[in-house]
Order: structure tokens, then sequence, then C-alpha cells
């Protein structure tokens, strides 16, 4: 069988992290894997793993350049000749649509995320399977568009269990982490995302405002990279930081490569988001390595979460509630790793996306 995935990029992202890690294991079941994308610093990983990365503009927007790259896009899918294309994203979905026309290769299309509701979007439901990554998003979509239940399959994001595995962590790591933030001995509550305003840092912020009040030692970690149009909303965090007495308590560390150790070393981890997260990655992970999690009470998390078991959930911009619901998480104790491991694996998503495609196509 011939796989060929399509998403805008291949920077730092769930969707991006989930493309690179079934083209590895696509790779070892010698599947053909090919991905096409715009490039970025991912993307030298496909061809590593065994795969092919084609560098093509799936990414840009701009209608002027479309029919071209409609053409062009046909041409590769004419050499390559892939038995299903796999979508991931609108552009790439709204291309391979028109450049697919004559040559009815089957075409998967996973719904990543509550994108507005429009014609322009509506395209990520016009495929040959839907996949959606939580039971929300299938709810949204068949809300909004009507969607086929027929064509639809839940497919929850696999989490690598062999990198979010206490027993594979980088300890050294770790160490050094603590010693480089002074955190040995700290409550450490940590919050892993971008810095834009859909994460409502400001809510986590202020949560720590109160926390600190009735306990000494609490150290929060804000990891996550800051694009250049997002330094002005960081700059408004180190505000609200300040007013609040915070800079010893609050540290941002940027963009880290290490993520499993981060929230292993974290007593809980925090998930705040405004905006419904379509699955949740980051609560799966931390809790595959036994941190609890608190996350706004909406979107796919909901699917994960098991309220006073493994985590709690709050509601959105209610920092007084956040507050009380992470002090209550540090006493929750719990077998994360056999939990994910039965319900969001990586090789439960490889398996259930493979058997997407033998319902399109005969296997070889």
């Amino acid at each position: 069988m011939k796989v060929v995935q399509l998403l805008p990029e291949l920077n730092e992202g769930g969707v991006e992290r989930g493309v690179v890690e079934l083209n590895r294991e696509y790779s070892k079941l010698n599947i053909d894997s090919i991905v096409i994308s715009n490039g970025g610093k991912l993307s030298n990983q496909i061809d590593l793993d065994g795969g092919k990365h084609i560098t093509f503009d799936v990414c840009s927007k701009n209608i002027f350049t479309s029919i071209t790259r409609v053409f062009k896009l046909r041409k590769i899918l004419i050499e390559i000749k892939p038995d299903i294309l796999h979508v991931r994203s609108r552009v790439p979905a709204w291309l391979v649509f028109f450049a697919n026309k004559s040559l009815n290769i089957r075409v998967v299309s996973t719904v990543h995320g509550f994108n507005s509701v429009s014609f322009y979007s509506k395209i990520m439901t016009k495929s040959d399977a839907v996949i959606c990554v939580s039971n929300s998003i299938k709810e949204y979509i068949q809300k909004n568009y009507k969607t086929d239940n027929k064509i639809i399959t839940v497919i929850p994001r696999g989490i690598d269990l062999e990198l979010f595995n206490l027993l594979n962590i980088d300890k050294a790591f770790i160490k050094d982490f603590k010693n480089k933030y002074d955190l040995e001995n700290k409550f450490i509550i940590s919050s892993v995302g971008r810095v834009t305003q859909l994460k409502d840092y400001e809510t986590f912020i202020k949560a720590i405002s109160i926390i600190k009040k009735e306990v000494s030692g609490v150290q929060a970690l804000i990891v996550g990279g800051v694009r250049s149009d997002k330094e002005d909303y960081l700059n408004s965090l180190r505000r609200l930081i300040a007013e609040l007495d915070l800079e010893r308590n609050i540290i941002f560390t940027g963009s880290q490569s290490k993520i499993a150790e981060i929230y292993a070393l974290s007593d809980v981890v925090v998930s705040s988001s405004k905006k419904p997260e379509s699955f949740g990655r980051a609560v799966a992970e931390s809790l595959a390595l036994n941190t609890p999690v608190v996350a706004t009470n909406h979107g796919g998390v909901k699917d994960i979460i098991l309220e006073n078991e493994n985590g709690f959930f709050f509601g959105i911009g209610n920092e007084k509630e956040l507050a009380e619901k992470i002090l209550k998480a540090r006493s929750l104790n719990f077998d994360g790793y056999t939990y994910i491991s039965n319900n969001f694996s990586l090789s439960n998503m490889l398996e259930k996306t493979l058997n997407v495609y033998k319902g399109l196509v005969s296997w070889n």
C-alpha cells in the first residue's frame, strides 16, 4: 500500500507530530509512506524514519496561485500513484479535491479542530472517509454539516508510549532542568503550549496567585514558544505577573524538546484553553506519566480525564475553581500508563487508521 499524508507544514504541533509518528510506523510495516508539506523543521525526520517527504506548497491560501498548484499537485500524484490520500487541513484538502478530479484516488480526511463553520471548512467532510480525533469533533461536524455517520470514525490521537514512559525518561535532563530553575522541593505546576491568547494563560497566572497564598514553594512553568506576532501578548502576561508579585513563581521556559520530562517533573499539569481542544494530546501525555491534569471543561479532553481519578475540570476563565482543583489534584494517585495504553496509545491509533484505509482499498 502507498499512503500520502498532506498537511500545510511540518513544524511543532500535535498534528505534525502525529504525521511524523504514523510515517515512522507505516515504514516499519513496509507501507510506502509519503508526506507532502511546505516543509519545516520536522520534514527531515520523515526521510530519516523511512518515508519520503516532498516539499510542495499545500500551505498558502493565495487563491491566485491555487490553479497552478492544483495542476502541479496532480502531476505529483500521477507520478506517485498512491492508494490513499490522507488530508489533514483545509488547504491541502481543497487542492486534493481539484487535483484528484479525474484520478479518483480514495481520500481520507482527519478533522483535527473546531474550524469555523463555513463552505471553506466543509471540505474536510467531503472525503471517502472522515476521521475525528474526539467525540466532540464528531458531534461538531454532524451538527454543522450533517456528515453521514457511516463514513465517520473516531480515532483519538495516539500517544507514543515509548517516549511517554517513566522507564525511559531522561533523568539527567530532569536533574539539570530542576537545578537551572531552582525547582527542587517545589510544588511544580506546568502548562504546555504555544503562548497565545487561546491558551488563556491569564487565568492560569491568577490561579497561581491564589495558590501562592496557601502553599509555599509553588513554582509554575509556562512551556512553549512565542511567535513574533505574539510578543505583545507575552509582554501583557509579564505585566500581569509583576502586578501579582509572581516574578519568582512563574517561569517562561520557551519551547522544550524534552516534553515527556517536563510532564514527569511536574506535580500537576494545567490546560486552561478558552477554545475547546480537539483532542488534548498534552493531557493524555501527562496522564501516561502519572501526572494529574486540570483542564477546562470542554472539547476532546472530556474523553480523556476521569474526574477525581486522574484529574479535574474547571469552568472557562474561573481562576478560583482552577486553583481549588489544582490543590485537589495533588493527592490523586493512579496508573496513568495503563489507562493511556488501553485507550489512547499510538498502536491503537495506527490499527484503527489502517482499518479505515482497508475499508477503502484492497490491502497489498
